[in-house]
């Protein structure tokens, strides 16, 4: 991995129904504002992932959760300040250990969804964000 490289976790969070949660991200983020996807962000320096996912899921949601395993890895490309810097994500099935969501900024949503909805539920969720979810599904 590059210095310049960042990593990040993510929280695929499943209810006891198999319901999956997305969240909206606000209109005021400078990178995919308005997309749905799962809890995720990067990590602090000497954070481990499992560490990072679950306290991305706090500061994204308000929700406590444990780690159920780890489903996969995803990378992709962003722009920061000019640059293009490579995203190395590690992907967790969380199980939620509180259900009362709290979002930080007011435009935000959430919502739960069968996994047989989320293709077709009319949310605007991107392929990167659909593939994570899928990498839950399949080790389900």
């Amino acid at each position: 991995m590059d210095p310049g490289d960042k990593r990040l976790a993510a929280a695929v969070v499943m209810d006891d129904d198999g319901r999956v949660l997305l969240v909206r991200r606000s209109a005021t983020e400078r990178f995919l504002p308005r997309v749905w996807g799962v809890p995720c962000g990067k990590l602090e320096p000497d954070e481990l992932p499992e560490d990072g996912a679950l306290r991305e899921l706090k500061e994204e949601t308000g929700l406590l959760g444990e780690i159920v395993r780890k489903i996969g890895e995803s990378s992709f490309v962003s722009e920061y300040r000019g640059s293009e810097i490579k995203n190395w994500q590690d992907n967790f099935l969380v199980r939620p250990l509180t259900l009362e969501i709290t979002l930080p900024e007011p435009d935000q949503a959430y919502l739960w969804l069968p996994p047989s909805e989320l293709a077709g539920a009319g949310i605007d969720i991107d392929a990167y964000n659909l593939d994570v979810v899928r990498q839950a599904l399949t080790n389900f």
